[in-house]
């Protein structure tokens, strides 16, 4: 068990949000927590770059700092909108002890992260995979896939699919306009020859080249 949490991680909302997100302290001490929200982008590689809230999207918090005592959990409420969807943000939340000592004081940042999106779902060819291919040295499979909307989506899986074997990676977001490259270990002797990547609609098949040295 963690000594400090937030759940969920991650939410996902049509139009706008009404959540919540409980804080954990499991230590046996007490803690201070600060909530702030702020705005991201992802790079290819799949890391966040974070920065100051977005103007355009609109976060309301029951609390912007809770006082937990050991071993509780408190809920704290919020409500989001945009003035244009889809939107995402994360909502941070800061653990401290309140007692400052003269030597350095651990802080714990985890995140709560929100997608708002739009109406209508992003259609099948607004997705691109390119690069495809497979290294028989290193056993690692390569592509990108890019994302050539202005809709927010998600990959809910990456799967390299063999003669007798299949190999999974889990989900994650493709922003509007944005590209992601995935590297996935293979560890069968024969090549894969097909990836699969399942979308909410649709899944997106594509044979994998023959195998490169």
């Amino acid at each position: 068990m963690l000594a400090q949490s937030v759940q969920p991680v991650i939410v996902e909302y049509k139009g706008k949000a009404d959540g919540k997100v409980a804080l954990t302290n499991n230590t046996m001490s007490p803690m201070v927590v600060v909530l702030e929200p702020k705005s991201f982008s992802i790079t290819p590689e799949g890391k966040g770059v974070f920065r100051d809230l977005d103007s355009n999207i609109h976060v309301e918090l029951s609390a912007m700092s809770v006082r937990l005592q050991p071993k509780q959990t408190y809920y704290v409420f919020y409500k989001a909108t945009a003035d244009q969807l889809p939107a995402w943000f994360t909502l941070y939340a800061t653990f401290s002890s309140p007692k400052h000592s003269e030597g350095l004081d651990v802080r714990l940042m985890l995140p709560h992260t929100v997608y708002l999106y739009q109406k209508q779902p992003i259609a099948q060819s607004s997705i691109a995979v390119s690069d495809l291919s497979y290294n028989v040295e290193t056993r690692r499979l390569t592509c990108n896939i890019s994302n050539d909307s202005a809709a927010l989506t998600r990959v809910q899986s990456v799967q390299a699919v063999g003669d007798h074997s299949s190999g999974d990676l889990s989900g994650f977001p493709l922003l509007p306009g944005a590209s992601r490259r995935i590297e996935m270990s293979w560890k069968e002797s024969s090549p894969p020859t097909e990836l699969d990547l399942r979308f909410d609609r649709f899944h997106l098949k594509r044979p994998i080249p023959a195998a490169i040295n």
